[in-house]
């Protein structure tokens, strides 16, 4: 698979998680909806994972026991989108989801 194929494909991962957290959780993630569609979806996933403090979506995943629904969790729980980020970034999800007590995997 092509890497733009694989780009456009986490993208749709991105607006999914979106539906699924408000479907779920009810939580409407309407900053991280607007960035999608602006920046785009790997674009995205990689300012949150590179901001200095988790996002404000993030925490309310974690009030909600819903870490499963973050940005690191996906990209994390499918070696499918392991290509698209760096090793550093990979550690970087797994370190944030273990902080807050989610049993990141290897």
């Amino acid at each position: 698979m092509d890497k733009a194929r694989l780009v456009m494909e986490f993208e749709e991962a991105m607006v999914e998680v979106y539906r699924r957290a408000l479907s779920e959780v009810k939580y409407k993630a309407s900053r991280f909806l607007t960035m999608i569609h602006d920046e785009g979806g790997l674009a995205t996933a990689k300012y949150l994972l590179h901001a200095p403090q988790v996002s404000e979506g993030y925490t309310a995943l974690w009030q909600r026991q819903r870490l499963d629904l973050t940005v690191e969790a996906v990209i994390l729980n499918n070696a499918r989108w392991h290509p698209l980020f760096t090793s550093d970034e990979l550690d970087l999800c797994r370190k944030r989801l273990r902080d807050y007590g989610y049993p990141a995997s290897e």
